[in-house]
């Protein structure tokens, strides 16, 4: 068992889009990791906000874990987009002093081939699409819900600019982890996204392309034991059942489990 005392600083997660802080969208990590003796804590981003104003809402989250652990920094693991959000957090807003450690899982690094698609077809921008799409936000209660700003900021093109803005802190731990599909029926859920990027840019998780979310110093893939393979939704325990014989909360105990053997 991963004791408490064996981990240097408290880890917070943050989510991508379309989720929440809640053990619909973590499913069972949190309690895995809270078992094991982690000091763990949520980011409480909003699911559809843009990536500085999630950002400035990491920001506030850091300050209270800090604050309520009395720790000189934190871990940050993050899924999707909430890498992206992370980053600008640590760079832009120059958080690196207060963060030891960014691990990525299945982060849009080089942006969202499936963005540019989207954000290219005319019908998206027409009023009527902006009214439900801003409606279908509202559903999950952010404070500051803004779909077409995620839009803007994961073009491939956009990030390559914010890639160029907000390089890698020197005095923070980077990596990153990535899980793929092997069949566009893995997961129904990614059916077709899964297809478009296979054909498009290759490997996939039916979200994020591999070339896209391998970031940092390290970069490790999570595998299925089986033919099957892990969607960019499994992978955060959203089933709450092993995914191609894998029990992904133990991968996320895996990731602790580095950060302490480095110090953080």
């Amino acid at each position: 068992m991963l004791l408490e005392k064996e981990l240097k600083y408290p880890v917070i997660l943050v989510h991508g889009i379309g989720a929440k802080d809640n053990k619909l969208f973590w499913g069972r990590i949190p309690e895995v990791l809270r078992h094991a003796g982690v000091k763990i804590f949520l980011g409480n981003t909003d699911s559809w906000a843009g990536i500085e104003s999630n950002a400035l809402a990491l920001r506030d989250s850091v300050n209270n874990v800090l604050e309520i652990c009395n720790a000189a920094k934190v871990n940050l693991i993050a899924h999707s987009k909430g890498g992206i959000d992370s980053r600008f957090l640590i760079s832009t807003l120059g958080y690196a002093p207060k963060i030891a450690s960014l691990t990525t899982i299945s982060s849009p690094h080089l942006g969202s081939e499936i963005v540019d698609f989207i954000s290219d077809k005319k019908y998206i921008h027409t009023k009527l699409a902006k009214k439900i799409t801003y409606s279908l936000a509202k559903l999950y209660r952010d404070k500051k819900p803004d779909p077409y700003k995620i839009l803007e900021d994961l073009t491939t093109k956009r990030m390559l600019e914010f890639n160029q803005n907000n390089p890698d802190d020197l005095g923070v731990y980077y990596c990153s982890y990535h899980s793929l599909m092997k069949s566009k029926f893995d997961d129904f859920s990614h059916f077709i996204t899964y297809d478009f990027l296979k054909k498009k840019v290759g490997e996939n998780d039916g979200i994020v392309s591999l070339k896209s979310s391998k970031w940092g110093e390290d970069f490790k893939l999570i595998e299925g034991k089986n033919r099957g393979g892990i969607s960019h939704s499994e992978i955060v325990d959203i089933k709450r059942t092993k995914i191609s014989g894998v029990d992904i909360p133990q991968e996320y105990l895996k990731i602790v489990r580095e950060l302490k053997n480095r110090g953080f």
